[in-house]
């Protein structure tokens, strides 16, 4: 080879270039999509992102491919001077970065101007989309996103049994959830807690479900053919956590890590669907599913995220159906997260955008932190609405159906949720409890904040209840019904309500003492009674009535107590009050 000939480029022809470009433009902008998992709809912000790699990927491709007998500019006179030696100053400096650019977009020009116009036209659509998006034009469309009603929060929310408050939280319930699966000696090495749970209502109670997951990808290697062979279910009354089995193994979740994973096989089925995360959940017959609602934005381009409908994905199988209107046992279609997003437009945009941010009159935003609370076989969200200045007062609070999205505004001024926490806590600061989420409840036509009390293992040791009107009305107990009795009983001391007398939920039993045990439970001095020819016993402490601690098995006895489940199942149930015949 002769030392001035100059070497070929890497295509000699232009088709050949194009070829080439347009091949590793797919084959790259595959291994994006698969990975990335774009919606193919001009509302997804991340199929624009998709677009450009693509175009960017086809130009470098063209440049590559055009070879080092590439077209050059004409050489700069600072060029010149740097290549005879003479130190470039930070003006030839520029003159070369400038000269670089105009040289790329000549290339652009002349060898990839269809791609080059296509990515202009992307990048314009989506700057346009965004702006005329933006809360500052469409105020009325964002404040009208979410329909609130108010409502009397007495005759909304009537008084919950024993029976159907959970007391847990997100973070207990998947503590236990993950110490059960140590239990299983057949699946711990392979498998592990998910720590992604869902409350639902199952079979009337209200529960938390979660998928396990594999342990690693060598375990996934091993176990994929059968899939996960279970899931974990936390009753949030009585706390008990259990492992269901399943006679065919869950080969869609979100552990799986190809074609298998939830995601990627949503995309695939509907590729120009846009979801939000899909959960877990169970049907009445314990069957696993994915919920994936469907996103779609309702103002402009990018504004105005909202839920319409959703598929239903077979856990087991992988087969799916879009819903416009999700079956009733569906719990869990919009997320707390939206909710208050909507509420908060509709809140501080309620006399326009310019009020929002100067002046904020009559502008409301929910409170940092949100819980559930289960009726009429749904799951609703409740969250605290406080004022602009987000003091330590509430306006009032609100509840959504997760399935409907029917929401509704309840006047209720008080304290927010952490001054009740705060509260609660401050009756137990010697044992070092720590307060979790309140949960509202209607106690005797009160709003009223129920809130249990964790220790250092995030373990329910006590329960509190807070009234949201006057915070400085705080009872603590054991067990449910002991908090409540001391609760109500300090509404009628405090003349909040004529005469709350005793939980509604309540039934009566007659017998003979034919049994009692004793045990001291967090300093207190707890009695179980059973009665001739039952199996269960009630439960008393000697704070709530004196009468336990002078009884004897043969007394003829009269006592209050909590209605029992509708299974009967029940082996201790507990008692409100005792008389001796």
């Amino acid at each position: 080879m002769h030392k001035g000939k100059k070497r070929p480029r890497l295509f000699a022809t232009a088709p050949g270039r194009i070829a080439f470009s347009i091949i590793v433009t797919v084959v790259v902008g595959f291994l994006y999509f698969y990975v990335s998992l774009p919606a193919i709809n001009l509302q997804d912000g991340n199929f624009y992102t998709f677009l450009v790699v693509l175009g960017a990927v086809y130009i470098i491709s063209a440049y590559l491919a055009s070879g080092p007998d590439k077209d050059k500019a004409q050489e700069k006179p600072a060029e010149k001077a740097s290549s005879e030696g003479q130190p470039d100053s930070p003006f030839h400096e520029l003159l070369n970065k400038t000269g670089k650019v105009r040289g790329g977009v000549r290339f652009v020009r002349r060898h990839c101007l269809p791609v080059g116009i296509l990515l202009a036209v992307v990048l314009l659509v989506a700057a346009v989309g965004k702006v005329i998006s933006l809360p500052i034009f469409r105020a009325s469309a964002y404040r009208d996103l979410l329909d609130v009603q108010t409502g009397d929060f007495a005759e909304d929310v009537a008084q919950i049994s024993f029976n159907e408050i959970p007391t847990l939280d997100r973070t207990s319930a998947n503590f236990l959830g993950d110490r059960q699966m140590g239990t299983l000696s057949d699946m711990v090495s392979q498998f592990e807690y998910s720590n992604d749970s869902t409350q639902i209502n199952y079979q009337g109670r209200p529960v938390r479900v979660a998928p396990i997951d594999y342990a690693d990808f060598f375990k996934w290697l091993n176990n994929r053919g059968q899939g996960l062979p279970a899931y974990v279910i936390v009753d949030m009354v009585t706390q008990e956590a259990s492992v269901v089995r399943l006679q065919e193994g869950i080969h869609y979740s979100f552990s799986e890590i190809f074609n298998r994973n939830v995601v990627r096989h949503l995309r695939f089925q509907y590729p120009t669907m846009m979801f939000s995360t899909p959960e877990f959940e169970i049907d009445e017959d314990g069957h696993p599913w994915w919920i994936a609602p469907r996103v779609v934005k309702t103002i402009g381009l990018f504004g105005g995220r909202d839920i319409q409908g959703a598929v239903l994905m077979d856990a087991v199988t992988g087969e799916s159906q879009y819903y416009e209107e999700v079956p009733t046992w569906v719990d869990t279609l919009y997320t707390p997260q939206l909710i208050m997003e909507q509420y908060d437009y509709h809140g501080t945009l309620v006399h326009g955008f310019i009020n929002s941010v100067l002046g904020q009159r009559d502008v409301t935003m929910t409170t940092d932190g949100y819980n559930y609370i289960a009726m009429n076989d749904d799951v609703y969200m409740y969250t605290g609405v406080t004022s602009a200045n987000a003091d330590q007062s509430n306006l009032g609070f609100l509840l959504c159906n997760m399935r409907t999205k029917e929401t509704r505004y309840y006047v209720a001024p008080g304290a927010t949720e952490t001054a009740a926490r705060a509260s609660a806590m401050g009756v137990v600061q010697d044992l070092g409890y720590t307060a979790t989420f309140p949960l509202l409840l209607n106690i005797s036509g009160q709003p009223s904040y129920f809130i249990p009390l964790m220790d250092a293992t995030n373990l329910v040791k006590s329960y509190a209840m807070v009234n949201v009107a006057q915070y400085q009305i705080v009872a603590t107990g054991s067990t449910v019904a002991s908090c409540e009795q001391t609760y109500v009983n300090l509404l009628s001391e405090r003349g909040v309500v004529a005469d709350a007398g005793l939980p509604s939920a309540q039934d009566e039993a007659h017998g003979v003492v034919a049994e009692i045990r004793s045990a001291v439970l967090d300093g207190n001095s707890w009695y179980y009674i059973r009665l001739e020819d039952e199996t269960v016993f009630y439960a008393i402490s000697a704070g709530q009535d004196r009468n336990a601690i002078i009884l004897n098995v043969g007394d003829q006895v009269t006592i209050r107590h909590a209605i029992p489940p509708e299974d009967g199942a029940a082996a201790i149930l507990d008692a409100y009050s005792l008389a001796i015949d």
